[in-house]
């Protein structure tokens, strides 16, 4: 039978599940319909079905029963480790929208992780729009906005912003021809003149330097071909 105390702290337990479902609708009404909010209890017995409320959850196509995103996963395999809050970070969904998340962890008395509760926020449409945005601004005349760059840093950064503008959307929008296009346009550029430019480069786009190269050796083939 359970004794006072274990009673006493299952009640607290409930009291905290209910604010935190309180909190999520809260949140959720705030910013509309492209923020899903998640409260997740972390329990051993059903690790992949720890989704035990949910709002908006078409943005991520989840429901109650459904289980953590793998980034959340992996910080919880350890708990000797203390997972610390992860805040402002993206992720893809399957249908390949970009969601700025972040997890808050939620510890018993003892400091063991029992929930997480989850921001996530669809910035797809505002990267695009940003990325519309930053084409309008953009001067027409490119030698005078060159003429004002102050280092060859500056250079770089300004080269990998128009070739994203090239393309027409954010790298984690991108798929691999896209990418080959943005990165010839940037060794037509003379980017790859800067040093430690390919280091650079290929962080911003999310592959090795190995595809680094073989994309510079893809293009080379097709302008020889022509």
């Amino acid at each position: 039978m359970m004794n006072k105390r274990q009673s006493k702290e299952g009640i607290m337990e409930s009291r905290k599940l209910n604010l935190l479902k309180q909190l999520a609708t809260g949140v959720a009404a705030q910013f509309g319909s492209k923020c899903e909010v998640v409260i997740h209890e972390i329990n051993s017995n059903r690790p992949d079905h720890s989704i035990v409320f949910i709002e908006n959850g078409h943005v991520s196509g989840r429901k109650v029963g459904d289980g953590a995103s793998q980034v959340v996963l992996d910080q919880l395999e350890d708990q000797a480790r203390q997972p610390k809050d992860h805040l402002c970070y993206l992720t893809r969904t399957p249908t390949g929208r970009i969601l700025k998340s972040s997890s808050l962890y939620i510890r018993n008395r003892s400091g063991v992780v029992t929930g997480i509760f989850s921001i996530n926020y669809d910035v797809t449409d505002l990267m695009l729009l940003q990325q519309q945005i930053n084409e309008m601004v953009e001067p027409r005349d490119k030698e005078e906005r060159t003429e004002k760059l102050i280092n060859i840093n500056d250079v770089l950064n300004e080269l990998i912003d128009q070739s994203v503008a090239l393309v027409g959307k954010p790298v984690a929008l991108m798929n691999k021809d896209e990418k080959i296009r943005a990165i010839n346009f940037l060794n037509k550029s003379g980017a790859f003149l800067v040093t430690k430019s390919s280091d650079k480069v290929a962080q911003y786009f999310g592959i090795s330097k190995y595809t680094l190269y073989s994309y510079l050796d893809s293009n080379k083939q097709q302008e020889e071909k022509k």
